[in-house]
């Protein structure tokens, strides 16, 4: 368990406490080298506990301005650009309203896919509308915010001029290389740096998801100090070599890596509170893109219940077995209704939230009788502070999970394949 945080439940998942007591030793030299400060990409381990305070203030203060400057603020980017920040901004407020109620800008996304209409319909929103952008790519030259960036960057010159449009212009970018960077630097634009030592997939607690979601309102502080909280639980960590795993997110990856070599390929996230979407989003991301490699992996899927029960219950209770569940289990929700008498003498007068959670315990006890494997995580609410610790868990899982399995868990050489043939494809 992991405090008033996250508690992890095993008792479904199938997997023997001495496969998982095997996996120790495997277990102290990933820690060790996640630790150890010389594996590429790994400066998101101690960023919690040393995070530039000064880089936080400049960021706090930079959303503040924007938020008195525009009522309409949009992000650009794509992957671990907008994931981040977009699954905080669904989970923990409303679209242009802080947690607070103090009234802010709506926030927008665009340059996550390449649709005309999309765009365009997004331009038209916002176009008679007080504007803002933050465009967020390391190297400026990825194409989807490319061609979002290009759009946006002309409607507000043509809407303010440019000297202007530049005052509204918001940049995360590489430090000192890159075309967005030569951009930034010649017309002035604020700018943060995306760091070097920490992936787009791994970004949220920098820059790249904090100024987003400081612009939406919340409270990024104490994000932060979630996210430090789970750090300083984490390691290094000695186990017992003849006890249990006692840490959570190790023990999830030993199980997630024993459960992929019993021929289950494919892990199913589910949640029942919609404001989950995005952060299971974000998940799908973060262990695809870091375990998927060299023949290897488990593929990530997310499912909102009650929702997708009525679609793909039959095959989850019935068909193909080669996934497990992990189900994300909200235990105190914002707000709740009761249901009226008028839905009938079963569920009246229930709470919509008991109804959700017997829905949860339903489904489980169905799929137990199955044979599934699941893992529940219970989250204790939607605070910014519980969004950190969650962030953090789950990337140390993936980074032990991936270490397991013998993959780089930081880097994505297959990405480029596509994008080469895409370019390709463009020339013709």
């Amino acid at each position: 368990m992991l405090g008033r945080g996250l508690v992890v439940h095993w008792d479904d998942c199938q997997v023997l406490e001495e496969k998982i007591i095997n996996y120790k030793g495997r277990l102290l030299e990933a820690q060790k080298r996640l630790e150890s400060g010389n594996e590429d990409f790994t400066g998101w381990v101690k960023l919690p506990l040393e995070y530039d305070k000064g880089e936080l203030k400049k960021i706090q203060e930079t959303a503040n301005r924007i938020r008195s400057q525009c009522d309409a603020f949009v992000v650009v980017g794509i992957g671990g650009s907008y994931l981040g920040a977009r699954a905080a901004i669904e989970m923990l407020g409303k679209t242009g309203q802080s947690l607070t109620g103090t009234s802010g800008p709506a926030v927008y996304f665009a340059g996550q896919n390449i649709s005309g209409t999309y765009h365009a319909e997004l331009i038209e929103e916002i176009r008679d509308k007080e504007l803002s952008i933050c465009v967020i790519s390391k190297s400026g030259t990825t194409t989807e915010p490319s061609i979002a960036f290009a759009l946006l960057k002309d409607l507000l010159i043509k809407k303010y001029g440019k000297e202007e449009a530049n005052r509204r212009i918001y940049a995360i970018t590489d430090l000192g290389k890159g075309i967005l960077r030569e951009e930034t630097e010649r017309e002035g634009y604020e700018s943060f740096v995306v760091p070097d030592d920490i992936g787009g997939r791994y970004s949220v607690l920098t820059a790249v998801g904090l100024l987003p979601i400081a612009v939406a309102g919340i409270d990024v502080e104490a994000m932060l100090n979630g996210a430090e909280h789970e750090a300083k639980k984490a390691g290094p960590f000695a186990p017992v070599w003849n006890g249990p795993v006692e840490d959570d997110a190790a023990r999830l990856a030993a199980v997630r890596n024993e459960l992929f070599l019993s021929g289950k390929v494919i892990e199913v996230y589910e949640y029942y509170e919609p404001k989950l979407q995005y952060f299971t989003e974000w998940l799908k991301q973060l262990f695809g893109e870091s375990e998927g490699k060299e023949g290897k992996g488990i593929f990530p899927a997310a499912l909102q219940f009650s929702t997708d029960l009525h679609s793909m219950g039959q095959f989850l209770q019935e068909g193909n077995q080669i996934f497990f569940e992990t189900v994300l289990n909200l235990k105190r929700p914002e707000k709740d209704l009761v249901v009226p008498e008028s839905a009938g003498s079963f569920l009246a007068g229930k709470s919509m939230n008991a109804v959700n959670q017997a829905a949860v315990d339903g489904v489980m006890a169905a799929h137990r009788a199955s044979g599934i494997p699941m893992i529940k995580i219970d989250i204790p609410a939607l605070t910014p502070y519980e969004f950190g610790r969650m962030v953090y868990f789950f990337e140390r899982t993936c980074a032990l999970s991936g270490y397991l399995a013998e993959v780089d868990p930081f880097n994505q050489p297959g990405v480029e394949s596509y994008k080469a043939e895409m370019r390709k494809a463009l020339e013709k």
